[in-house]
């Protein structure tokens, strides 16, 4: 199973396991992190919101490690970069989003694959290795994720990492400038499944 440890707060965390490495972006991704969404842009944008004019620039990604560097800090987004650890080469990104505490304990997990890379595991590697995070770092309950029904790769993949469909919510993303139902999964924390059933009591 993965391994997981803290580094050095400026380097960030590091996830390492399963041929794949997940840290969060850094300013020096930003070249090669560029040139791989320019060259997926066809691959991604049918399961994407629509790209701002700007949004390969260096300033946006400036932008996008600030929001970043805010959301780790609140403790309401864990995003990562995806490294193939053979050769380090950039794969793609996986964020831990709308983290909430209190009686919900739970997280939305979503990613994003570059065309040179698809279908080869390190993105199934990746959601599998922050579900380990997520369950054993975070102590979360319960993880979801969600998919537009047509794309048939992101449903086995979440099947294959031990999510469960649930249902088809309507009209749940603005993707690609139209309003799309997605399939919703969720994945409950076995470290937590069993804590006893939810018959109504209250002690």
């Amino acid at each position: 199973m993965a391994l997981l440890d803290w580094i050095a707060p400026e380097s960030g965390l590091r996830i390492e396991g399963e041929g794949v490495r997940l840290r969060p972006p850094r300013t020096t991704d930003y070249a090669e992190w560029r040139d791989l969404r320019a060259r997926s842009r066809d691959f991604l944008q049918p399961w994407e919101p629509t790209w701002p004019a700007d949004d390969l620039s260096r300033a946006a990604f400036r932008r996008r490690l600030t929001a970043y560097g805010r959301d780790r800090e609140a403790g309401t987004a864990y995003p990562f970069f995806v490294f193939r650890a053979s050769d380090d080469a950039l794969t793609g990104g996986i964020t831990l989003s709308n983290v909430r505490r209190g009686v919900a304990q739970m997280g939305s997990v979503g990613y994003w694959c570059g065309q040179p890379f698809a279908r080869q595991g390190q993105t199934l590697a990746a959601v599998r290795m922050l579900t380990v995070f997520a369950f054993r770092t975070l102590a979360l309950h319960r993880l979801e994720a969600a998919c537009r029904p047509q794309n048939d790769a992101s449903r086995r993949l979440l099947n294959r990492a031990g999510f469960k469909e649930e249902g088809l919510a309507s009209a749940y993303l603005k993707i690609n400038g139209v309003w799309r139902d997605h399939v919703l999964f969720g994945l409950v924390s076995p470290l937590r499944a069993h804590e006893g059933p939810d018959n109504g009591v209250s002690v």
